[in-house]
């Protein structure tokens, strides 16, 4: 445990060092290189000295280093940030800085003022591409909102400057076409990727391509990309892809830690259950690192993965750890100690894979105060137990974060955590709504739109968000089933880049959007049947989930059958249930009819 102190070293005549913090006699990977012994002084957000016998003026706050080992701050390079607490989430893993690969200018500005406020010593720092270079209806445009898109060259300068002005401090470029996983998708053309590579270079901009197939690769990088976002996973990487990578000199953020979720589904459900991990993981963290994505990989596709990193890490190719956090499988912060076990696993040795989250990513993106421990560098520190330049895993035995001469409050993150671990279990031992202890929703029989429980069926569409989709709700003609009716839902869902939807809505709580504990069903049942053309969608929303659904799209014929949605196939525990969305998702009219819902 720290203690305040002073240290003397052998030289008594030598001035001391004005220091608030040293860290003595610790094992230190410094970015590149290992020493078995030596100290660190820290004063005010710098580092000030290095050495073994550091003399150090009396006061300073001394932390024993025995048996533990001090890294600089580590380095995601490939992440998502959208609030304050991932960046404060990263922090608490040691990641002192993350590289954002694509975000909303109004989502970034609020972030960076908090970052730079007084609260920003608990959180992240953070870089950011701002918004992607992509074509229209490409990889990014599938959000839910609207961003500039590109159809040829001549538009490269002036998306260069927009992002400029926009504050972005590297580009970063789609060249996917989707082929990578089975998919098609529009993209960039290559001449367009070769001019927007261009446009950067001239306003001294880091250019990052984003692909997902061999050939692409080698398209950016014959474009003239610095670097590649991802590692792809068509097949190993050919002899020819691994010279030109190292010839170009180009940097390769591989995301391992995001493929391995496509490869191996649930993989990230370690990550979860690590006992030095766990405990600072809240239990929305848990459900995302158990979730999985809609599609897969084929069996093998990451045993091409990790021979194509292991292949560049032996022509001296630089590999950035990176996690695309927060895709499914992954979380800020815990995800890149993953990341870097995956990076051992493909071949690298420890301290090239600590590099790879330390002094390498610094180097390619510019950060020349991080990324080290040097004297002047920032104080971004990790202390750990054990020695993970041997024993990668060592790096989740945390036992100090310093951002920029902070010392962290991991323990009271932690008890934060524990008090929403209570929560929860008050949630679920919560009673469930009057009426639904039978599971029965709605059958329509009694001639009119009604619930056995909760707030009842209301019409919903996109007109929350400023959409323009329609739906009328009523009653199907008597005898449409072999029961006495069932719930009809006809509209028009408008065309929009933005998230777009229209059906009917069913509020199990008291009230609309009031949470119901439901936990003790498994599965939502319902009998549906449809124009023919129109594909049933079903969302649940929840308290846990925040402001976004879970979805599942169901094609339904023109006669009626009965379909399940079970809640762990969502990744939802329903004890918080806020609502149950049937209807349409896909652009155009549409009609489905809707009977015997219910809850099993």
């Amino acid at each position: 445990m720290p203690a305040a102190a002073g240290e003397r070293g052998a030289g008594a005549d030598v001035p001391p060092i004005a220091a608030d913090l040293v860290i003595r006699d610790v094992r230190l990977f410094d970015g590149e290189a290992v020493v078995a012994r030596t100290s660190v002084a820290v004063q005010g957000d710098r580092v000030v000295a290095v050495g073994p016998d550091l003399v150090v003026a009396a006061g300073a706050t001394v932390v024993e280093g025995a048996g533990r080992t001090l890294l600089p701050g580590l380095i995601d390079a490939h992440t998502h940030v959208q609030s304050p607490d991932q960046l404060r989430q990263a922090l608490v893993f040691g990641v002192t800085t993350e590289l954002d690969m694509f975000t909303l200018p109004a989502v970034s500005g609020p972030l960076r003022k908090a970052v730079a406020g007084a609260g920003g010593r608990l959180l992240a720092d953070f870089r950011s591409a701002g918004i992607l270079a992509t074509a229209p209806g490409g990889h990014g445009t599938e959000y839910g909102f609207a961003i500039p898109t590109l159809t040829g060259p001549d538009q490269a300068p002036a998306f260069v400057a927009a992002r400029l002005a926009e504050g972005s401090d590297y580009l970063k470029i789609v060249l996917d076409d989707g082929s990578g996983f089975g998919l098609t998708l529009p993209t960039l053309a290559v001449d367009t990727v070769r001019a927007l590579v261009e446009a950067a270079h001239a306003r001294g901009l880091t250019t990052v391509v984003h692909v997902s197939s061999q050939r692409e690769a080698i398209a950016a990088l014959e474009a003239g990309a610095d670097g590649l976002a991802h590692v792809f996973a068509d097949g190993p990487a050919s002899d020819a892809f691994v010279a030109l990578a190292r010839d170009k000199q180009v940097f390769v953020a591989d995301t391992l830690a995001v493929l391995f979720g496509l490869c191996e589904p649930g993989h990230g459900k370690a990550i979860a259950d690590d006992p030095e991990l766990k405990p600072f993981l809240g239990p929305a963290d848990a459900r995302a690192l158990s979730a999985t994505w809609p599609i897969a990989l084929p069996a093998g596709a990451c045993e091409h993965v990790l021979a194509s990193v292991g292949a560049l890490h032996r022509a001296g190719v630089p590999l950035l750890a990176s996690t695309d956090a927060p895709n499914p499988g992954t979380v800020h912060g815990a995800s890149l100690h993953d990341e870097l076990a995956l990076l051992v696993r493909a071949g690298l040795p420890a301290t090239a894979a600590l590099a790879a989250a330390t002094s390498v990513p610094a180097d390619r993106f510019k950060l020349s105060d991080r990324g080290r421990v040097a004297a002047g560098k920032r104080a971004d520190l990790l202390l750990v137990r054990g020695d993970p330049t041997t024993d990668i895993t060592a790096t989740r035995a945390i036992e100090s974060v310093w951002k920029a001469g902070h010392r962290l409050d991991r323990d009271g993150y932690r008890r934060a955590l524990a008090e929403e671990y209570a929560a929860l279990e008050a949630q679920r031992a919560a009673p469930p709504p009057p009426g639904s202890e039978a599971g029965k929703i709605a059958a329509f029989e009694a001639g009119k739109i009604a619930a056995e429980f909760g707030a009842g069926w209301e019409p919903a569409t996109d007109a929350l968000i400023g959409g323009t989709s329609t739906v009328e709700l009523g009653l199907a003609k008597k005898g449409a089933r072999k029961s006495k009716g069932a719930l009809r839902l006809a509209g028009d869902v408008a065309a929009s880049e933005r998230a777009k939807w229209a059906g009917a809505m069913f509020f199990p709580g008291a009230a609309p959007m009031q949470p119901a504990n439901l936990g003790k069903f498994s599965k939502l049942v319902f009998a549906a049947r449809g124009d023919g053309t129109t594909a049933l969608t079903v969302m649940a929303f929840a308290a846990q989930l925040g402001i976004m659904p879970v979805r599942k799209e169901i094609a339904v014929g023109r006669e009626w059958a009965e379909y399940t949605v079970a809640f762990a196939e969502l990744g939802l525990e329903p004890y918080d249930l806020l609502g149950l969305f049937f209807g349409a998702t896909r652009t155009g009219p549409f009609a489905l009819e809707l009977d015997d819902v219910r809850l099993e």
